[in-house]
């Protein structure tokens, strides 16, 4: 067994739908033999947790917070914790990592963009960009939209959201050759099915992630396995 990463985890302090505060992940994953995990948090379009009345400066701090717990008890426990968001579009999905707080506040344009308009600048800026769960369908999504020249990657299994959309996805990812990723969509330490990639040496930094999965020296882990649960 390799070194499993999380690529795909929400707080109870930025997500609305979060269930289990960042420090509580931190020791789940870690009881579940997970190296690390990036914190996915629904950013500013979508299921956001914090006030978007809040000034701009004040929103990206609160909007960190589960990240920060997550972080300062992965430090504590031997975990691995990363900072990313999860951005939405009408319910189009896109985890984006790579950019911190520090870029956002300079960028408060980014949350009125149209969806290709912030894909291109975030990736301009440096950021690998995965469409999650591109072909989940709900009441509140109104359309399925696919962006294969403006993502680095797709999700090919998300945990909890069944083998049809993941498959589509991995047909999706493979017609257009891009990376292939995966990640459980944690929202809570009661999730049954974990997912992420699977690597063959530990890496210490977000950048050294992306870097193995640009790389695509990495493995996707399936839910299927009762090793990777």
């Amino acid at each position: 067994m390799g070194y499993r990463y999380d690529l795909h985890v929400h707080t109870v302090e930025g997500s609305a739908c979060g269930r289990s505060p960042g420090a509580e992940l931190a020791d789940f994953y870690k009881e579940k033999g997970y190296t690390g995990i990036v914190i996915t948090d629904h950013f500013f379009t979508g299921n956001t947790r914090p006030d978007r009345n809040l000034p701009w400066d004040e929103w990206l701090d609160a909007f960190k917070e589960g990240y920060r717990n997550a972080k300062k008890r992965g430090d504590e426990i031997g975990l691995t914790v990363f900072y990313g968001w999860e951005h939405s579009f009408y319910g189009n999905d896109f985890l984006t990592f790579g950019l911190d707080n520090d870029w956002l506040l300079g960028h408060p344009e980014i949350v009125k963009l149209d969806i290709v308009d912030y894909l291109r600048l975030v990736r301009g800026a440096g950021a690998f960009v995965s469409h999650a769960h591109p072909f989940f369908e709900a009441r509140y999504i109104p359309y399925i939209r696919l962006l294969p020249r403006d993502v680095d990657a797709v999700e090919v299994v998300n945990a909890p959201k069944g083998e049809f959309v993941n498959e589509m996805a991995l047909h999706y990812a493979r017609a257009y050759d891009l990376i292939e990723t995966g990640g459980s969509d944690c929202h809570s330490v009661d999730a049954e099915a974990l997912s992420g990639i699977e690597l063959d040496e530990p890496v210490g930094t977000l950048e050294e992630l992306i870097g193995v999965m640009r790389r695509r020296e990495h493995r996707v882990i399936r839910p299927d396995n009762p090793e990777n649960n």
